[in-house]
């Protein structure tokens, strides 16, 4: 493998799934269950340095010829719960997407037009054979989407404060939630939104979220991961950032006809995403 810099690119949020062993077919939950006694499990950061060094050849390798066979692990009340990485997937979905995120010039920069033919060919191929794939993991980068808030509770908010010195722990933000929670919420939140307002993307964005939930095991964890999105939020904002609690107030305030509260926290939440994302763009 080629030789990766330390310095990875880390302004992507991550919303998982995990799911408990006896969600998956009996080969898949053999495999599973070998790697969850693994005492090196991989963290986000080696998935990230391993797709980087992908894009290292010429031509890059937009998407692994192989999937990968690592996935993240934890415990939920003495059951484990596995979120395979599902690299190969993803990176299809994302190379699909790639197009909303770059002129087109900058993107033949990035990955020539050949590159791109090939892997969408070589996708619909694959998906003719396997057309209820889903990934556990979605992701997004510059932003955690308003929608995915909606599944978590600000009770549920994990922040640890990352160390100043070189090579100390970065921050981490993160919320977790049992699945039947993050359906309830969704429905709930779905509710509120739709008696108070049109058809956007809003409900758009929530409704989308609600469908790939309902794939996955009734037991299983769902986890909104700031993930490298800490390192673009100052140390003091990302203390102080509970935008679940945001979301959580103005849907409450749609149910009660309150819009002037509702707009509030709205407005709270644009104006903390918009500066994140106008970092994107700055030199």
């Amino acid at each position: 493998m080629p030789k990766v810099s330390s310095v990875i690119v880390p302004y992507a949020a991550y919303l998982r799934v995990y799911e408990p062993l006896a969600a998956f077919p009996d080969d898949e939950r053999a495999h599973w269950t070998r790697y969850a006694r693994r005492t090196d499990l991989p963290s986000y950061q080696d998935e990230l340095r391993r797709s980087l060094a992908d894009l290292l050849p010429t031509p890059p390798v937009a998407v692994p010829v192989h999937e990968s066979a690592d996935a993240f692990v934890t415990e939920v009340d003495g059951v484990v719960c596995v979120c395979p990485w599902r690299t190969r997937l993803r990176g299809w979905q994302a190379l699909g997407e790639l197009a909303e995120d770059f002129p087109e010039p900058v993107l033949d920069a990035l990955l020539p037009p050949v590159v791109r033919r090939e892997s969408a060919q070589d996708y619909a191929r694959w998906l003719e054979r396997n057309p209820d794939a889903r990934p556990w993991i979605r992701t997004a980068t510059w932003q955690v989407p308003i929608n995915w808030f909606v599944l978590v509770s600000d009770a549920e908010r994990e922040y640890e404060e990352g160390g100043e010195d070189e090579g100390a722990a970065a921050p981490v933000l993160r919320y977790r939630t049992p699945m039947v929670q993050a359906r309830r919420r969704v429905a709930r939140g779905l509710r509120a939104l739709k008696e108070a307002m049109d058809e956007g993307p809003l409900i758009d964005g929530l409704v989308d979220v609600g469908r790939w939930l309902e794939e996955f095991h009734p037991r299983s964890l769902v986890e909104l991961d700031y993930g490298g999105l800490v390192h673009a939020l100052p140390a003091g904002e990302l203390a102080e950032d509970h935008s679940a609690a945001d979301v959580a107030e103005g849907i409450e305030a749609l149910r009660h006809g309150d819009g002037v509260t509702a707009g509030a926290a709205y407005g709270r939440l644009v104006q903390r995403w918009r500066a994140v994302r106008d970092r994107r763009s700055a030199n």
